[in-house]
C-alpha cells in the first residue's frame, strides 16, 4: 500500500473526532494537511461528516423509558444560512435523569420560531418514543414552555432554573456590584424554607430596589415556579437548582459550535451539536449525587408515580 494511503486508514475516525470538537471544514483540511501531509477535498469531509446523520436519525428516534424525575428544557442560539440570508435559529435540548440517576440527552431540536405550538411537538415526539411522565421539569421562562408542558404533562411540577434567574439578575449589575448583589440572592435560593426566601428576597428588594429594581420584580414575578423546590431538603434542592449538567454540557456545545459562525444548514448544526453531545456524555459514568436519597423523596412527594424497582 502507497505511504500516503497507509497514513489515510481510519481517516474517517479522525475527521469526525476533529468536527465533534468544533472544527470547521477548512480548519480539518489544514490539520490533515500538517499531520499526514496530504490534501483532503472539502467534498470528502462533507461526506463522511454527512454519515454520522443516519446515527444521529436513530439516536433521536430511540425509545425512551416511561419516567424521567427530573428534565431540563434549555436552548441555544446559533447562526444558520437560510435561502441567501442568514438567520438566528434555536438548538433545543432535553436533559434527562433518568430512575437510575444517570444523565441523559433525550433530544436536539432546531427551530427559528419559538412558542408553545413548537413545545407540544416536542412533547409530543418524547411521548410517542415512550416517555409517560416527568417528575419536575426545569426550565428558564422559554416562551410557550410551561403552558406546553402542562398540556403534555399534566402532573408536571415546573421549577425555574435558579442558574439562570441568577443569570438573568446579574446581566446589567455593575462587575464592581456582582459579588455582593449575588452572596445576596445566595440567601434567598439557599434558604431553609419558603417562609424565609421571602423574607430574605424582601430584604434583598429593600437594599437593591433603587438601583436595580427589576431584579426584585423579575423573582416576585417568577416566585410560584421558584419555590416548589422548598419542598424538599437542601441536598436535594442542589439536585434540581444547581444546572451543573446541563450548563456543562451547553458550554462544551456553544465551544464546539464558536468556530462555526455561520452554518451551511440545519443538517450542519445537528452534526456538531450531536457529535459534541455524544463526547460528553461519555463522561456520564456516575448517578448524580445522592440519588437514592432524592428517589426516595421524590417517591413520598409524588406518590405512585415513582415506578417500584
Amino acid at each position: 500500500m502507497p505511504k500516503h494511503k497507509t497514513r489515510l486508514a481510519g481517516l474517517d475516525g479522525k475527521v469526525i473526532a476533529l468536527y465533534a470538537r468544533g472544527m470547521t471544514v477548512r480548519d480539518i483540511q489544514a490539520q490533515l494537511e500538517e499531520m499526514y501531509g496530504v490534501e483532503i477535498s472539502p467534498a470528502l469531509i462533507s461526506n463522511v461528516t454527512n454519515s454520522v446523520l443516519e446515527d444521529v436519525r436513530a439516536w433521536q428516534n430511540r425509545p425512551l423509558e416511561d419516567v424521567y424525575p427530573i428534565v431540563w428544557f434549555d436552548a441555544l442560539q446559533v447562526k444558520v444560512r437560510h435561502e441567501q440570508r442568514v438567520i438566528n435559529k434555536a438548538v433545543y435540548l432535553a436533559l434527562g435523569v433518568n430512575l437510575s440517576g444517570q444523565k441523559e440527552l433525550l433530544g436536539i431540536w432546531i427551530s427559528q420560531n419559538e412558542g408553545a405550538k413548537f413545545w407540544l411537538s416536542i412533547f409530543t415526539e418524547l411521548k410517542n418514543r415512550g416517555l409517560k411522565d416527568i417528575l419536575i421539569a426545569c426550565v428558564d421562562g422559554l416562551t410557550g414552555l410551561d403552558e406546553a408542558l402542562v398540556a403534555a404533562f399534566p402532573d408536571v411540577m415546573v421549577q425555574t432554573c435558579i442558574v439562570h434567574m441568577v443569570r438573568n439578575s446579574t446581566k446589567f449589575v455593575s462587575f464592581k456590584e456582582r459579588k455582593e448583589l449575588c452572596a445576596d440572592l445566595k440567601t434567598i435560593y439557599r434558604a431553609l424554607d419558603e417562609k424565609e426566601a421571602l423574607e430574605n428576597l424582601d430584604a434583598f428588594c429593600l437594599k437593591w430596589d433603587k438601583k436595580y429594581s427589576m431584579i426584585g420584580k423579575s423573582w416576585r414575578q417568577h416566585w410560584d415556579k421558584i419555590i416548589p423546590m422548598f419542598l424538599f431538603p437542601e441536598e436535594i434542592r442542589r439536585t434540581i437548582y444547581t444546572t451543573n449538567a446541563i450548563e456543562s454540557m451547553n458550554m462544551t456545545l456553544r465551544k464546539a459550535s464558536r468556530n462555526h459562525r455561520i452554518f451551511p444548514d440545519d443538517e450542519s448544526v445537528m452534526k456538531v451539536m450531536y457529535l459534541a453531545a455524544r463526547n460528553i456524555s461519555k463522561k456520564w459514568t456516575m448517578p448524580i449525587r445522592n440519588w437514592g436519597v432524592a428517589l426516595n423523596w421524590f417517591s413520598v412527594e409524588f406518590k405512585g408515580r415513582v415506578p417500584l424497582a
